[in-house]
């Protein structure tokens, strides 16, 4: 029997794949109410990296420990240019107040959807009423403390009137609104560039996303930290735990141990680490780290920083 023909929009390749990965590819990831991450596309995998790393094109005799042992070793190290040979481009919805956190991040290509060209859609993030918390005391860019439920609730109220409100004159200025005449009322309306900046960040917006492996990387490093905004980190956290993680394992698996849940230590914390290990008494004072370090290399160890 003659085997059937491939379908018209798949090909044989020599490319290296991720089958977890290709299994996903074009699935919408739920982030948010009204958010999602997708794959659109990606380059390479573990084996990228370590064929990167020792210039070769071919998988070669080495046992796939061999290949483990190196991905560590290059994470270990900062050894970064062979993760740079994987590359991913995501598709993804989200609040404009964290495209303008998410955009800080430089190193991708981005390609985000026009409101100069098209009309934006009626989707605005509300918070869950447990979101919604009262300004930290301690950090100025921050949550705090929950805030009483009676207080929540009229704040999200306000959000989601505030937004309705926005988006009917929005509409009203496109002369866009559903119950206009258009025999009688054939007015062209406001530009579209114009009409759009009254509307408030929490409004959607979308983009194509795509960037390399060791920036996605420090990406995740940054915002799926537990400082990072709550918003943000879920989606820091949907890429890692979706995406990430399924199309390079092994990389994934040195990430989490060397870097995400790891400690970088300064000179100082260092030498105080030994002489604590050495038996030394040592307070924050004698320790020549300032406050805010010597919080942070407690925290790390475990330890109270009192």
């Amino acid at each position: 029997m003659a085997p059937a023909p491939l379908p018209p929009d798949t090909a044989p390749t020599k490319r290296i794949t991720a089958p977890a990965l290709e299994r996903i590819l074009g699935r919408e990831f739920r982030v948010l109410d009204h958010g999602f991450v997708r794959v659109v596309d990606y380059m390479g995998g573990d084996a990228s990296i370590v064929q990167a790393a020792r210039v070769s094109y071919g998988a070669g005799t080495r046992p796939a420990r061999d290949d483990e042992n190196l991905i560590r070793y290059l994470m270990r190290h900062r050894h970064t240019t062979p993760f740079e040979m994987c590359e991913l481009k995501l598709h993804v919805k989200l609040p404009v107040f964290v495209a303008r956190q998410w955009i800080r991040h430089r190193t991708a290509s981005v390609n985000e959807y026009s409101a100069r060209y098209s009309i934006l859609d009626s989707e605005f993030y509300i918070p869950e009423l447990p979101d919604i918390m009262s300004q930290s005391t301690t950090d100025r860019q921050g949550r705090g403390a929950a805030m009483d439920a009676t207080e929540a609730k009229q704040t999200r109220a306000a959000m989601r009137n505030d937004a309705r409100r926005a988006y009917g004159r929005y509409m009203e200025m496109l002369n866009e609104n559903e119950d206009r005449d258009p025999v009688d009322d054939n007015r062209s309306g406001v530009a579209r560039e114009l009409a759009r900046i009254n509307l408030p960040v929490n409004i959607y917006t979308q983009w194509y996303w795509k960037i390399d492996l060791h920036n996605l990387f420090r990406f995740l490093l940054l915002r799926a930290d537990s400082h990072a905004q709550l918003e943000i980190r879920k989606y820091a956290r949907t890429i890692l735990d979706k995406i990430v993680r399924p199309w390079v394992p092994v990389a994934c698996r040195a990430f989490e141990d060397y870097v995400l849940g790891g400690a970088h230590l300064s000179a100082g914390a260092l030498d105080t680490v030994k002489r604590m290990v050495a038996g030394e008494p040592v307070t924050q004072d004698d320790s020549g780290l300032g406050k805010r370090e010597w919080r942070e290399l407690m925290a790390a160890l475990g330890r109270s920083s009192v």
